[in-house]
């Protein structure tokens, strides 16, 4: 027996096929193609063949039933594959997510890209003092003019060794080595959609470094918002959205909703999340962490 098999599509997608939104000053994301769309995940959890839906808002009501319960195999029916141009720096981090098939263009065979990221003067961000990580604020534009300046030179001095060494003969693969990693790389990056969803979770994140930040967000808001609106909105909702709370801030949270303050204070001492030192107040990181959970629902901590 034949069964008559439709490919599903996403015309919103369809119109953006080779389209390229730019990111930073010189990076882009490209959409090259993809397989499947909202309704490949519903056809895939139900196990059914041809079109295999019903109303659409059963088909929401599904998606969005699955990834809030975390069933993340019929979210794996869907492919993306995209064109990136990113700096290296940014790409280190981005290639850290190894659900994915990558081909990045090779500067053994090819000349590297003669691109390279610069950050204006108002852009240069200070060191988190609370995070090793992070960033936190921004220098004065007269300081940011003087780092600019001299990253301009630094790219122009290493542009310039690198072609020296081209023009002299050098290996390609030894010529590049002391090029800056604000240089732009390419590839071509294929991924699966609940693998993508962990990607965007975490690089959409507003702890995430900003320059992979706006890569992000360009493949979350500008394509995949287009290509699965109904797993978009979920994930908005139950992923990106969400707030978890352990099993200790579960307790915490009880007894300082129903106003046991006393108690409270004794959970912090003997948890370690507050101690005390020459009548100073220390707070543990999870501690740190609970208070912003908190603010979220208008309550203040108990310490």
């Amino acid at each position: 027996m034949t069964t008559q098999l439709t490919r599903s599509s996403s015309p919103d997608l369809d119109k953006l096929l080779g389209h390229a939104f730019p990111v930073l000053d010189d990076g882009f994301v490209r959409l090259v193609d993809y397989m499947g769309n909202d309704s490949s995940i519903v056809q895939a959890a139900r196990v059914s063949y041809g079109d295999g839906t019903r109303k659409v808002s059963e088909d929401r009501a599904l998606i969005r039933y699955l990834l809030r319960h975390q069933h993340t195999t019929p979210f794996e029916m869907c492919m993306l594959k995209l064109h990136v141009r990113v700096p290296m720096d940014t790409w280190r981090q981005w290639i850290r997510h190894r659900t994915a098939s990558v081909n990045e263009y090779s500067t053994r065979y090819s000349i590297a890209i003669d691109r390279a990221q610069m950050t204006p003067a108002n852009a240069w961000r200070q060191q988190a003092l609370d995070n090793k990580q992070g960033s936190s604020g921004f220098f004065a534009s007269d300081e940011g003019e003087r780092f600019s300046a001299a990253e301009q030179e630094l790219h122009r001095l290493s542009k310039q060794v690198y072609q020296q060494r081209l023009d002299a003969g050098v290996a390609r693969e030894q010529a590049r080595k002391d090029l800056p990693l604000s240089t732009y790389t390419e590839a071509f990056w294929q991924i699966d959609l609940h693998n993508l969803l962990h990607f965007l979770a975490l690089r959409m994140d507003s702890h995430a470094q900003l320059e992979i930040r706006r890569y992000a967000e360009t493949i979350g808001e500008k394509i995949v918002k287009q290509w699965v609106p109904a797993t978009w909105e979920a994930f908005q909702d139950y992923r990106f959205g969400q707030m978890t709370l352990s099993r200790q801030e579960q307790e915490l949270l009880a007894l300082v909703v129903n106003g046991q303050t006393e108690m409270a204070d004794a959970w912090c001492a003997k948890s370690g999340w507050v101690k005390h030192k020459e009548e100073r107040r220390i707070l543990s990181r999870e501690a740190k962490e609970f208070a912003v959970k908190l603010a979220s629902f208008g309550l203040t901590p108990p310490w």
